[in-house]
Formats: C-alpha cells, sequence, structure tokens
C-alpha cells in the first residue's frame, strides 16, 4: 500500500479518469447552446432538464457504485460503467428532439457514476491514508482537465464544423480508449483496502468496521458532524457546477459573445478547478481539510456574484479564474475528508453516499438555476446560488470539526 509501490496503477487510473471526464465534457459547450439554436426551446427550466436527468442518474448510481464495488470488486464496476457510455454520443449525434437529449444524459449519468466513482475508489485503495488528499486531488484534476480541453476542443470543432456530429465525436474517441484501458490494463484494487481494513480504527464502527447500510447512510448524511457537512457543501459546490453549465453559455450569447470565446469560458473554468486540485489536494494532506473548504466556498460565492454583475469577456473571464480556484480548494479536500472518517470496511459504500448527495447538486441547481432565471432573468439565479454558497461555506465553519490526515472527526 502507497502511492510509490503503486505508482504504474495509480498514474493508468489518473488517465482512466481524464477519459470519464472527457465524456462529460463534450457537452459543455455543445448541450446550451444545441437546446436554443437547434432544437429552439424557449424557456430556461425546460432546456435544463438535461442537467436535471444527468444529476438524479448519478447522483442515485454513486450510492450503489459504492455498494456494488465492496460486494463484487472496483474493475467490474468500471468496466461496466464504460460500457453503458456507448450509446451516449449517437444519442446526442442523432437525437431529433430534446427528449432524446434527456435520455442520453440518463444513459451519461448512470455510467459517470459507476466510472468516477470507482476512480475515486481505486485510488483511494491504493495510497492508504497518509497521502488521500494527493491522490484525490490528482484524481479529480484528471478528471476535470478532461473537462475543461474537451470543452474547449468542441467550442473549437462546433464554431469551425456546427454542433452536431463533429463535436461528440471526440466523446466517442474517448469511451472507446476508456473501456479498452479498464478491459485489458486497470487490475482489482479491494485486497489494498481489506489490508488497510486490518490495520484501522474508527469511533463508528466495531472492531471490524461492521456498519449496515442504513447506518453507514445516517452517518455520512446527518449524524456526524464532519460527514453531513462535507455531503452539503458537495452538494452545494455541484449545485454551481450545473449553473454553470447550463446557464453561462445563455448568457455570454446573449451579450453577444462569439462560440469560439463561450468555449473558452467553458473551459477556463474547469481548467483551473483541474490544475488547481495537483495544490490543494496535497496542502489539505498537510493543513486540515476544514479551512480550505470554507474558504473555497467563499470564494465560489465571491466569483458568481461577479458573474451576475459583471459584463463583458473580461470580468466573466476573471470571475471563471476564481470560480475555478474556489472549486479546486473544495472538491479533494471534501473527497480525501470522507476517506478520513470513514472505516475502509464501509468507506466505498460511505463515498456513494456522499457523491449521491454532491451529485444531487446537479438536479437541485438545474431546477433552482432554471425558475430563477425564467422568473428573474439568469443574473438574479447566479447572485441567489452565490448567496447560497457562501451559507454553505459559514455551515462547515461552524459544524465541521477540525481535520488532518489521519482523522477527520
Amino acid at each position: 500500500m502507497g502511492l510509490r509501490q503503486n505508482l504504474a496503477q495509480f498514474m493508468l487510473l489518473v488517465a482512466v479518469n481524464a477519459l470519464v471526464g472527457g465524456t462529460l465534457g463534450q457537452e459543455r459547450t455543445v448541450l446550451p447552446l444545441l437546446a436554443g439554436q437547434v432544437l429552439h426551446l424557449d424557456l430556461y427550466t425546460p432546456a435544463l432538464t438535461y442537467i436535471l436527468a444527468f444529476g438524479l442518474a448519478k447522483a442515485g448510481t454513486n450510492y450503489f457504485a459504492g455498494t456494488l464495488s465492496d460486494r463484487y470488486g472496483r474493475k467490474p464496476v468500471l468496466v461496466t460503467g464504460w460500457i453503458i457510455a456507448l450509446p451516449v454520443p449517437l444519442l446526442l449525434i442523432f437525437g431529433p428532439s430534446w427528449g432524446w437529449i434527456v435520455a442520453a444524459n440518463v444513459v451519461l449519468g448512470i455510467s459517470q457514476g459507476l466510472t468516477w466513482s470507482t476512480t475515486v475508489v481505486m485510488k483511494m485503495d491504493l495510497v492508504g491514508p497518509s497521502r488521500r488528499g494527493l491522490a484525490m486531488g490528482l484524481n479529480e484534476a484528471a478528471g476535470y482537465l478532461g473537462v475543461a480541453a474537451t470543452a474547449l476542443a468542441t467550442g473549437y470543432i462546433a464554431a469551425n464544423y456546427g454542433l452536431r456530429p463533429g463535436p461528440l465525436l471526440l466523446g466517442a474517441a474517448y469511451i472507446a480508449v476508456g473501456l479498452g484501458l479498464s478491459v485489458f490494463a486497470v487490475k482489482e484494487t479491494r485486497d489494498h483496502a481489506r489490508l488497510e481494513a486490518a490495520n484501522h480504527t474508527s469511533a463508528h464502527a466495531d472492531a471490524h468496521g461492521e456498519l449496515g447500510n442504513r447506518e453507514i447512510f445516517t452517518l455520512t448524511s446527518f449524524r456526524d458532524k464532519s460527514l453531513s457537512s462535507v455531503s452539503q457543501a458537495g452538494m452545494v459546490n455541484n449545485l454551481n457546477d450545473g449553473l454553470s453549465w447550463g446557464l453561462f453559455p445563455v448568457l455570454f450569447a446573449a451579450a453577444g459573445l462569439s462560440i469560439d470565446r463561450i468555449g473558452i469560458l467553458a473551459a477556463v473554468y474547469p481548467a483551473v478547478w483541474g490544475a488547481g486540485q495537483l495544490v490543494t489536494g496535497a496542502l489539505s494532506d498537510k493543513y486540515g481539510r476544514k479551512w480550505l473548504i470554507v474558504g473555497g466556498m467563499l470564494v465560489q460565492a465571491v466569483a458568481l456574484g461577479m458573474i451576475a454583475l459583471g459584463t463583458g469577456f473580461g470580468i466573466w473571464l476573471a470571475a471563471a479564474i476564481l470560480l475555478g480556484l474556489g472549486t479546486a480548494m473544495v472538491y479533494p479536500t471534501l473527497l480525501a475528508a470522507i476517506g478520513d472518517v470513514a472505516h475502509p470496511a464501509w468507506r466505498a459504500r460511505s463515498v456513494g453516499i456522499y457523491r449521491l448527495w454532491r451529485d444531487g447538486g446537479f438536479a437541485v441547481g438545474a431546477l433552482l438555476a432554471g425558475i430563477l432565471a425564467d422568473a428573474f432573468g439568469i443574473p438574479t439565479a447566479v447572485a441567489a446560488v452565490g448567496a447560497l454558497t457562501a451559507l454553505s461555506g459559514i455551515l462547515v465553519a461552524v459544524r465541521m470539526r477540525a481535520t488532518d490526515h489521519q482523522r477527520a472527526g
């Protein structure tokens, strides 16, 4: 157990998660524009149904991914996730109505729940407790740099060749490569978790780390102050991401920005988010999780305020950078905090429950942002979500126990 001892397999999983992120990134620039310019949806709430569908499907699958990976092993769950993704590009390319796009995102959400959740758990298995923040930083950096690079590439392709099919062929290539690597190169990691469990102590388990699924759910969601604080912050964080995914391209297009400039803005946020995690994950190992999470939520709130009040490419570019920085402070740190508290015997299930809440934020964000944008306009919707983000950070400051790499509670 350890990063150095498992470096080759760890870096392979980093590459696999970059492909997982790229599969998601194929939509970031294209679909919000496809809704209005090709399929002629006039209201924001119906146009955001694909994010609602994606969030609900991914959130639910996250929960089952943890349970299934504990029962059957990590690799079978990862491979299954890639197989499920195979029809997604075809549905997006040939879908004649918005219902097809929504259906594609249900399938994509299920796939992402299985693949991304499993790469998280597998890296936790490999590195052990002392480098968990670094591991999560590398994992999430790879995923969101994949999102960013693909958002930028699809923006360029769409500007030169149209919204369909060109940008979406990139996603098809990612799925083929990810499936091949997962089948032929990735190795099972569940035995590493069993080794760690044999030498682990926890405040929330008996001598064998045995808790039922219901007990793990209530601990992660409500009872444990650290775990529940992390879960609500994760939900609000992804609420922000759902907002940015669904409404920012529309806001920028309404201001007269070209598709390639919209693609730049759509890419900068996840690029800074992704690259920043290379630093913030390791920082959380050294200095603890809590205050990085609090600070990150407050930085995101400021960035959303800038987007709501600002106009023009320059201010929006600065806000996108700031939003990415705040998210980078939070994202790997939240996952590492879950790994700190959860016993290895039920850590995969606790991660799945956290990711259930976190990715439920996509669905909440789609509904909230759509309703507010239709009623009051996009800037008001963005400002309201910014206020909610600040409140989430304050809640973490008040409720979460300070953490280090040995223990989060």
